[in-house]
Formats: structure tokens, C-alpha cells, sequence
């Protein structure tokens, strides 16, 4: 299921388009918090993939001071690395896991940082005002959404597994 880099990628199956809908749309909700409370930019993308939470939060506010990169973008790797790496601590890098990270890296340098390779969060954040004022929550937001929707495209692309993107159940 593996494409190359080096090649006009494939177009997305109808099946595979809604996952990626659904995976931008989760993480959305979950880290702009509205109808749910708010996660952090890690937070958000492990549960939007139900992967358990815990080792994502050390990526909130770019490694929680805001001078590491971006938590939502590491967040994407690191969830590629947990589903699709060998679960041998020796054992090498799958081709699925090298294929999958090097087309998510090229992608989200060319589609959310327009080719600007410069993710550390305060460097990103910094521009949209005070870190707790609704701009940079926005912009925040919208970063969660696309990485979300990037993995779940990166999970399409190569791997014939991909866990369930279950509904939101609201706080109440």
C-alpha cells in the first residue's frame, strides 16, 4: 500500500477522504473546546486516533515551554511511529513507518508552514498575540485540524491499518 515520494500521489478513495474528514474534524473540536473541554495540541491527536493520551502531553505548548516544536506537528510523527513502527525496541524502521513520516514531513512543510521550516511554538504562535487570546487559540485549532487530517492521509497512503475515529461523547 506504500507510494512513493517522488510521484504525484494517488487520489483518495471516497472511504479514505471521509476518514481524513473525520480525523481534521475530531481533533478540531477537541482542542478548540467548545463542546467539549479543550485538549492540548498532542492531547487532541492522540484521542482523535484513540491512542492513549499520556506520553502526549510532555508535547503541549511546544514541549511545555514553547521553545520545542510545534505539539501538534510532533504529535503526527509520533503517532505514525506508535502505529506503524516495529514493536521490537531493536528491531529496524519499517518501510511503512520511513514512508509515511518522510511524506508527512514534505507535506506539512509545503501545506501548513508554506515551506517555512521553522516549528517552534512560540515562533508560530507568536504573531497571533497573547498565548491564552482567541487568535492564537484559532490559529491553534486550525494547526491540531490539519496535522489530524495529515495523519490520517498519511495512514490512508501507507498502511492497511487505521484505527477507528469514533464519535465525540460531550461532557455534560
Amino acid at each position: 500500500m506504500a507510494e512513493s515520494t517522488g510521484e504525484r500521489p494517488r487520489e483518495l478513495t471516497p472511504e479514505e477522504r471521509a476518514y481524513v474528514t473525520a480525523a481534521r474534524e475530531k481533533a478540531f473540536v477537541l482542542y478548540e473546546g467548545i463542546r467539549v473541554p479543550h485538549r492540548s495540541c498532542g492531547i487532541a491527536i492522540a484521542e482523535t486516533f484513540g491512542v492513549p493520551s499520556r506520553p502526549y502531553q510532555a508535547l503541549r505548548r511546544g514541549g511545555i515551554t514553547g521553545k520545542g516544536s510545534c505539539g501538534a506537528i510532533r504529535a503526527g510523527e509520533q503517532l505514525l511511529g506508535e502505529l506503524l513502527g516495529d514493536p521490537d525496541p531493536v528491531g529496524a524502521v519499517t518501510p511503512e513507518l520511513r514512508a509515511a513520516v518522510s511524506w508527512y514531513q514534505d507535506t506539512w512543510l509545503a501545506q501548513i508552514r508554506g515551506g517555512n521550516p521553522d516549528i517552534v511554538c512560540d515562533h508560530l504562535v507568536r504573531p497571533h498575540g497573547d498565548f491564552a487570546g482567541a487568535a492564537r487559540k484559532a490559529f491553534c485549532t486550525n494547526i491540531a485540524a490539519d496535522v489530524a487530517a495529515l495523519t490520517a492521509e498519511a495512514l490512508c497512503r501507507f498502511s492497511a491499518q487505521r484505527p477507528a475515529i469514533t464519535s465525540i461523547d460531550p461532557v455534560e
